[in-house]
């Protein structure tokens, strides 16, 4: 493993059609290190903290069966319209008071609404013009002159998972397709933005699917790649699936490090999985997450992330991202 990392390193990128079974074989440790090496050669040690607003919860009309907003399922989860756009900004600056790189508005649904769509673009715009900080957006299937609508009110970066391999995404869900999904991507950077694209692991797929989806994350050049171990959710279609190990989850974000060396892998849902916040997750090639004292899916608030990434050694000034 540690000959595959020095020559990523130097320039090797891995390819779709290579035979990387070595990778569910790999000593752990030996392939933690490894990650570990790429990512310090090729990314350095800075880190990038994002933190999240749910800006419209629940009654979503998408079956994706892990999701507790879709009105598919009856998880009990609070519901409630697109926020005042005020009420957004003023939680933004309390993000970026605490240390935050960047700030997503993130809503429920298929898309926005016209009248949703005009909320959002006000509360980018003054963000934009009140908040020293970048910009995410997170609003389904919109279209590419939304897209650059959004860019023109101060975004500079729009997520789109595309949640797991090409193979199993109709097992997760049916009312929009993963070709949806890479159409929002492209429209996305045509309109100028970058991208952020994971998904989630630990839904019932396989192995092999896991390093569909890395590859595919490379094939479209994602700069911003987020992991989310699924976190069973009462009332949801897969409330009792068996909740991954750490070892998994570990050697997931190795995978992804060696099939993505130059871009930032994002350990979101799932931290509270370990004992310590996840410091083995950012010695294992991970370089971002999603932090914020709102969230119950990592386990840590900024303060606690910032003291732990700063004794792991990492740089949390602001990004460029």
């Amino acid at each position: 493993m540690r000959n595959l990392a020095e020559e990523i390193i130097r320039g090797r990128r891995l390819k779709r059609g290579e035979d990387l079974n070595f990778f569910l074989e790999a000593d752990l440790d030996e392939l933690l290190k490894g990650s570990n090496m790429i990512r310090k050669a090729l990314c350095g040690n800075k880190v990038d903290l994002c933190s999240i607003i749910n800006g419209r919860s629940g009654r979503c009309s998408e079956n994706c069966k892990f999701c507790a907003q879709s009105s598919h399922h009856k998880t009990g989860i609070q519901e409630y319209e697109f926020l005042d756009p005020d009420v957004i900004v003023e939680d933004c600056k309390k993000q970026h008071a605490k240390g935050v790189h960047r700030y997503s508005i993130v809503t429920a649904g298929k898309t926005l609404s016209d009248k949703d769509f005009e909320k959002a673009i006000e509360a980018y715009q003054k963000m934009r013009d009140e908040c020293d900080i970048d910009l995410c957006a997170s609003h389904g299937l919109l279209t590419k002159e939304q897209l650059i609508r959004l860019k023109e009110a101060g975004v500079s970066m729009y997520h789109a998972n595309i949640e797991t391999s090409k193979r199993y995404f109709p097992s997760i869900c049916t009312t929009h397709t993963y070709e949806d999904k890479i159409k929002e991507i492209q429209l996305a950077k045509e309109a100028g933005l970058k991208v952020c694209s994971g998904g989630i692991i630990g839904m019932g797929e396989t192995w092999e699917d896991r390093i569909d989806m890395a590859l595919n994350l490379a094939e479209l050049e994602i700069e911003s790649i987020p992991i989310n171990a699924l976190i069973p959710i009462k009332n949801t279609c897969f409330e009792n699936i068996e909740p991954l190990t750490e070892d998994e989850i570990l050697r997931t974000i190795a995978i992804f490090r060696y099939i993505n060396p130059t871009a930032y892998i994002r350990m979101a849902a799932g931290r509270n999985y370990f004992k310590d916040g996840g410091k083995r997750v950012f010695l294992s090639g991970a370089n971002a997450t999603i932090t914020g004292d709102m969230l119950t899916t990592v386990g840590n608030n900024i303060d606690q992330d910032k003291k732990m990434l700063t004794a792991l050694g990492f740089d949390i000034s602001m990004n460029n991202l």
